[in-house]
Parts: C-alpha cells; structure tokens; sequence
C-alpha cells in the first residue's frame, strides 16, 4: 500500500521479532559455502531515526527495541539469552559512528550477514522509499533494490540458481486483499522453490483475516514449518490496534528455531505491557503427533 510509511512503527516488538528471527535464519544458511539468495518483498526505507520524523511521533521504539537494550544491558550476560546478546551486538556493528537513534531495517541487517557468494532482491513500491533504499544501497554488487511488488516479484527470482535461499514476506496487511495474498505467494513460491526456507510476518488483530491466516499458513504447505507468536498485551474481542505479531517459517534453517524458544520468554518478560503477554511456538511435527 502506497500509504503505509514503516518509520512510523520502527524499532517496535514486531521489528525485534522478525530481525531476531531473520539473523539467526540467515547466519545459519551462511554456515555452508554455497551462496544464497535472500529476498525481501517489502523492504521499506532500509533504515531510520528513531528520534526524527515519522518514528519521532509514535514512538513505538520506546516499548520495543529501547526496552530490550535496557534489559539488557542491566542484566548480566547469563540472565540475558544468547542469541538476544548477538542480535544486539550485530545492531551495534552496523551503526554509524557518531549517529544517534539509528535503526537498521531488515534489508541493512540482512546486509551485514550476506557473504561475497550471497545476493539479496529488496522489493518497494512506495516512491520514497524505494528512492531512500536505493540510494543506501547504491554501488553494492550484492544487493539489488527494486520498485517492484514483491509479491509478483518472486516469479523471476526463484529458483536462485544455488537452490539456497531465504525469502521475507512481510506486507503491511493495510489492504484486505494482502491477506489473501501471502498465502497464495508463499504456496506458488514454495512450489517453483521447494528447498527455500520462507518467513513470513502477520499481525495479531482483532479482525477475521487476521485470526484465520495463520491456521491457513500452517494447512497450506506440505513442508517442515515453525510458528511463532509474540504477545505484549492482552486484548478484547473486537477490539482495535495490533497487541503483538506472529511469524509463520516454511523450511526453518537449521537452529532456528532452537534460538527463538530461548529468546521468546525473555522477551515477553521485557516487552510485555499487562497480564496478557505471551509467546508460543507451534511446529508441523507437533500438529503431525
């Protein structure tokens, strides 16, 4: 959706969820020699302030990714999980010297784990955006940006020539009809490249898309999956306004999920707002039992 800016919810719960989970997917496909591919659908700007402009006005990064520096750093290094503390040691390698209120976007992190062999597809529709992502990655080899739809882009891109790869799905769900949409992706995606590993971000609404797509996720591939949720508040039947999110993988790497489980309770105790926070993980082999 040409409105949808995402500097306004940068740095927000959300964002700490699919970052953790992208870092450990990636690093983990870059533990064989062979290249990959890694593709982004919708890749938003590429990075933000958070104390400027859109991020400035709501703030969300105050209750997410501000919450997990503070814990921590207050905690000591046994109390905080692993894969947090590398997570945040990537965040801080990627910043600028001398920059404040810097965020990295998926595609910027994503960046900094690719390899001289790897290649990564940055789809934006959103003119500014794209422009802003294209002129951060302008001049780098690895990493192509397109003004594209991502979701039709994943026809001529897969399947990457050394059938390894890890495709981010992550629409802002603003247009009723993207609900709909990633699951049709994700099945022709998965079809034309069956080996790939696939992650996909969906809100935890108050809406009948929002509660039925992750059942339709988890029916509509014949693979290997993991399913997780992050909840920082409780909320009301029908109520408005997103109270956590949820990632549907499809081929999860190696470790992946081993590193979510660990990190998943940590997180609901620091980014938990009431009694209602909670996180669960659901795995074919589970629903298989």
């Amino acid at each position: 959706m040409l409105a949808y800016r995402h500097a306004f919810h940068a740095g927000n719960h959300a964002d700490i969820l699919k970052q953790l989970a992208l870092f450990l997917g990636l690093r983990q496909l870059g533990k064989k020699e062979k290249g990959f591919l890694h593709v982004d659908t919708h890749a938003g700007a590429g990075s933000y302030l958070l104390d400027e402009g859109y991020a400035a006005q709501n703030r969300e990064w105050e209750n997410g990714i501000a919450r997990v520096r503070a814990a921590a750093a207050t905690g000591s290094r046994g109390s905080v999980p692993e894969p947090i503390l590398e997570y945040l040691e990537l965040l801080a390698a990627i910043e600028p010297p001398g920059s404040h209120g810097f965020f990295p976007g998926t595609p910027v992190l994503a960046s900094y784990l690719l390899r001289p062999q790897d290649r990564a597809v940055c789809c934006e529709l959103h003119p500014t955006d794209y422009q802003l992502l294209a002129e951060r990655f302008a001049g780098d080899k690895q990493v192509q940006v397109r003004k594209e739809d991502g979701f039709s882009a994943l026809k001529s891109l897969l399947p990457p020539p050394t059938r390894r790869g890890l495709v981010f799905i992550d629409p802002s769900y603003e247009l009723g009809q993207d609900y709909d949409l990633v699951i049709k992706t994700l099945v022709q995606a998965h079809k034309r490249f069956p080996t790939g590993s696939y992650v996909v971000w969906y809100p935890l609404l108050e809406r009948e898309e929002a509660l039925e797509l992750p059942g339709k996720l988890r029916s509509g591939c014949d693979a290997p999956w993991l399913d997780l949720e992050l909840r920082v508040r409780g909320n009301l039947p029908g109520e408005r306004g997103m109270s956590g999110s949820g990632l549907f993988v499809l081929n999860p790497p190696y470790t992946l999920e081993d590193g979510m489980r660990t990190s998943l309770p940590w997180l609901v105790d620091v980014l938990g707002l009431d009694g209602g926070a909670k996180a669960e993980t659901r795995t074919s082999a589970d629903a298989s039992a």
